[in-house]
């Protein structure tokens, strides 16, 4: 098998589209596709762990990495830091492999200039690819929100209302995909990012 070139993957998409679902069958399939972990400030709620779903950390040591450069992005989110580490990804890029990310639309805007200021010899600026996961309608995204029994209405519509906001700006990214039907949005995925690492 030819050698793939490594692939720094921004990816986003509204609330209810299916996008961790996809990553997570990505993961399983792709050896080679590393999960960027997000540092954060605020506690660990649940069965959460630190290392697994988040680099948890004091605010005096995420204030000292920000004095340092050392995230491509953050964000104050409700009075917590959140943020991705450079350092994690140059280090799967170097050992050929490629990284996932998976943030929000101001998240993936800042990355996307933060990777655009890179020397084109850069390893993230040449395995940079953004991919904007959409709903098939307003409607069908509804559906699955009320579908899921997790949320109050009010929630329900407060992220309905986003995800309005979140795709008018999908135009920003390289590559969209609808998810209407998982098993063929996940096979248009792993189609893109064969073609774009060159395994086709």
């Amino acid at each position: 098998m030819a050698k793939t070139k490594p692939l720094f993957i921004v990816m986003s998409a509204p609330s209810g589209c299916g996008k961790s679902t996809l990553i997570d069958m990505l993961l399983q399939e792709y050896p080679d596709i590393v999960y960027s972990i997000s540092c954060t400030t605020r506690e660990i709620r649940g069965e959460e762990e630190d290392g697994l779903d988040y680099h948890f950390m004091k605010k005096e040591r995420f204030e000292e990495l920000i004095g340092e450069n050392a995230f491509i992005e953050y964000a104050n989110v409700h009075g917590n830091y959140y943020g991705t580490l450079k350092g994690p990804i140059e280090e799967v890029l170097a050992e050929g492999n490629s990284m996932i990310l998976d943030i929000d639309v101001q998240g993936a805007a800042k990355v996307r200039e933060y990777v655009r200021a890179l020397p084109n010899t850069d390893p993230m600026k040449i395995g940079y690819v953004d991919i904007f996961i959409m709903p098939p309608s307003m409607e069908e995204l509804r559906a699955r929100l009320e579908g899921r029994g997790t949320d109050s209405q009010e929630v329900i519509e407060k992220r309905l209302a986003n995800a309005g906001g979140e795709i008018e700006r999908a135009s920003e990214y390289m590559y969209k995909v609808t998810n209407d039907d998982l098993a063929i949005a996940y096979k248009r995925l792993c189609d893109l990012i064969d073609a774009v690492s060159g395994r086709m």
